[in-house]
């Protein structure tokens, strides 16, 4: 079978550094890279470390509003999959590039595999659940992550062809957490202790954008006695300037890193606060309580299990978390066993 896999932003290269090396075991990949993150400390690290297979195609679509960037996207991927001529797409997760790979080889009626299926935040003010929704409507294999994603797909109606794989973040994180630990000297490079810090991440476009959200969170880390490390996303960094905040001297940012430093990262810390979906997983795996700074989440098993809280941008609430948030219940393995990418290399093997 003839596959090209679309991807564009951090969590997806992740995942096809999983997928991508079983699909090439009896397929043909080839991959597009849309560029919707185009930062080498974005991207380009992430292909080395993980020993992805390079792009066959890089668009170069870069940052915008969503109807340039989804647009723009829409029209090179039709492009390419005119000439191609693949049997099957492959998509991850919830961003433009998913949707606009999903839309363009629908178009052209060639079968659509989405690999995290079945997520839902029930939030529609989100263009992440706009993209997911849209994409599991027209796809023709769904790969859900959870069996809480599947009964979400059965409320809309999508029951063929939908397949509990588990998670393929948790393949990564099980493949990659040592290769981290041998790899990386980032504690030392950063002059940090193991247990001594929290690690963050701000990233997302309804906490950047909002100048309340933002200077609400800012003051928490602020106000906070503690050290708080964050790799600070090129976004977060424009609005910031652009509101006129700064963090206090027990923030210490650093610049956007590798995925081999994160973990290592995630793995060393005392807790993770974040508004990332994937990093609140990456949370869980390393079994490290999680504050997510959102009123939602697609993730409800972590919140369910007791090993994530939801604090939104409410200044108290995400004080309280930092101080004194600890996880009461063992953890559930609700993300599978491991081998989600070789499932789903299978599935699609046999057609």
């Amino acid at each position: 079978m003839k596959i090209i896999t679309i991807i564009g932003a951090r969590p997806q290269f992740i995942k096809a550094a999983a997928v991508s090396k079983e699909l090439r075991i009896n397929n043909t990949e080839k991959i597009i890279h849309t560029g919707q993150h185009y930062d080498s400390n974005m991207s380009q690290v992430f292909f080395e470390e993980l020993n992805i297979p390079m792009p066959d195609y890089n668009l170069n679509i870069g940052s915008g509003r969503h109807g340039f960037q989804t647009g723009n996207m829409l029209i090179k991927i039709e492009e390419i999959l005119e000439e191609e001529k693949p049997d099957c797409i492959l998509v991850y997760g919830d961003t433009n590039s998913t949707l606009a790979g999903a839309l363009a080889a629908s178009k052209l009626l060639i079968p659509v595999a989405h690999v995290e299926a079945g997520l839902r935040s029930f939030n529609m003010k989100m263009p992440e659940e706009q993209n997911r929704i849209l994409t599991d409507h027209i796809s023709t294999y769904l790969f859900a992550p959870t069996e809480v994603a599947v009964k979400n797909l059965s409320k809309e109606g999508i029951t063929n062809n939908v397949y509990n794989v588990g998670d393929v973040m948790y393949d990564a994180v099980l493949h990659f957490s040592k290769l981290a630990l041998q790899k990386t000297d980032v504690l030392n490079k950063l002059n940090l202790n193991k247990g001594e810090y929290i690690l963050a991440t701000i990233h997302r476009a309804e906490n950047t954008n909002d100048v309340n959200r933002l200077k609400n969170i800012v003051e928490s880390f602020n106000e906070y006695n503690g050290k708080i490390v964050i790799p600070l996303h090129p976004r977060t960094r424009k609005y910031m300037k652009d509101y006129g905040l700064k963090f206090s001297d027990n923030v210490k940012i650093i610049e956007p890193i590798g995925y081999l430093e994160m973990l290592v990262l995630e793995m060393m810390s005392q807790k993770i606060v974040t508004d990332s979906g994937g990093l609140q997983k990456e949370a869980f795996f390393a079994k490290k309580p999680c504050i997510t700074l959102r009123d939602e989440t697609e993730w409800v098993e972590t919140v369910e299990n007791g090993w994530n809280v939801l604090v939104g941008t409410d200044k108290n609430k995400i004080l309280d978390a930092l101080n004194n948030f600890i996880p009461l219940s063992p953890q559930k393995n609700y993300f599978g066993d491991g081998k989600a990418a070789k499932k789903i290399s299978e599935i699609l093997f046999r057609g």
